[in-house]
């Protein structure tokens, strides 16, 4: 069993040095030399680098290295030519890398589980006090555009998946640990460098720009909400979310700052409207609701995700750009 020790320290190291969850995760992971290499293990270094930091011979730390990748522990950078290996850095990452590990066991992702029912809105709700802005955002379904709006490219999935030179679909990490809600599991799509380590590490497989956008087209349908990192660059992942088992929402319990709202917004056309309320059930925010037969958009709780166009037989329910964009800055 993995000196418990180490395993706080890895706990700290990532930022969850109160938790009495992530160190059973580290133990379950890792025995005494691999946790010492990953105490190390950050800023990034070569394995010559990490053998003279443990004592532990360069072969050793190669092919140790191999192994923590593989568990999503350790990641690879290529830097002056130079293969140099760095720490998971914190839990968000820790938490989509380890449990989407081939073979990894129920009861590990049982541990993730109570983690984020118990730990996660704590961490989330630190976190948020001390980044510039939201960490992710929502990009719009784009059929749902009113016409005269501006659709940029990182407003649109069909850009993002165009522009990206790689292209990769993994399993929905939140839905492998809880999966609840019983909504498709291989949704998560990596763009370019975040592909191109899910290929390498056998997590997620090569996908064509045809099959991508098939796969959003069955998210969209299924009411999963597109969202993606909050640059205005391609970024690395499209998440499709569902209301229940996401940590961008449910966890939190709301939005707040973890996740930036779209530049549009839901607006209905009373004259298109029937008031069926198929949009209702849609509505991951409670932004929607229909009084004397006419659906209603509580702006103030509004995402812009447009997933209620979708659903919408009369297509009185279209998004209007109402903001500008607001980035964390790169």
């Amino acid at each position: 069993m993995t000196d418990t020790k180490l395993c706080r320290q890895l706990a700290e190291a990532v930022g969850a040095g109160k938790s009495p969850l992530i160190p059973k995760i580290f133990e379950a992971l890792v025995n005494d030399d691999e946790a010492r290499v990953l105490l190390v293990a950050a800023p990034s270094a070569t394995a010559e680098e990490l053998a003279q930091k443990t004592g532990l011979s360069a072969g050793t730390i190669t092919t140790m290295m191999e192994t923590l990748f593989n568990k999503g522990l350790i990641f690879k950078a290529k830097k002056g030519g130079e293969l140099k290996f760095y720490r998971v850095k914190n839990i968000p990452q820790m938490h989509d890398s380890t449990s989407l590990t081939p073979g990894i066991s129920r009861d590990i992702l049982n541990i993730w589980k109570e983690y984020m029912e118990k730990e996660w809105p704590e961490y989330g709700r630190t976190v948020m006090e001390f980044v510039p802005g939201s960490i992710m955002r929502v990009v719009p379904v784009n059929e749902g555009i009113e016409p005269e709006s501006r659709i940029l490219a990182y407003d649109d999935v069909v850009k993002i998946i165009e522009n990206a030179k790689t292209l990769s679909v993994t399993r929905c990490s939140c839905r492998v640990i809880d999966g609840a809600c019983g909504k498709p599991l291989e949704v998560c799509m990596q763009v370019d460098r975040a592909a191109e380590y899910n290929i390498e590490r056998g997590t997620g497989r090569a996908i064509s720009k045809s099959e991508a956008m098939k796969i959003m087209k069955r998210c969209e349908e299924e009411g999963l909400v597109h969202v993606a990192d909050n640059r205005q660059v391609v970024g690395h992942v499209i998440c499709n979310c569902c209301k229940d088992c996401c940590l961008n929402w449910s966890v939190m319990k709301g939005p707040k700052k973890w996740v930036a709202p779209s530049r549009f917004e839901a607006v209905v056309d009373p004259d298109l409207c029937s008031g069926c309320e198929a949009c209702l059930e849609r509505c991951f925010f409670d932004a929607l609701s229909v009084n004397d037969d006419l659906a209603f958009v509580n702006v103030e709780k509004c995402l812009g995700c447009g997933v209620c166009t979708v659903s919408c037989p009369t297509e009185a329910i279209k998004l209007k750009e109402v903001r500008a964009a607001d980035f964390v800055p790169i």
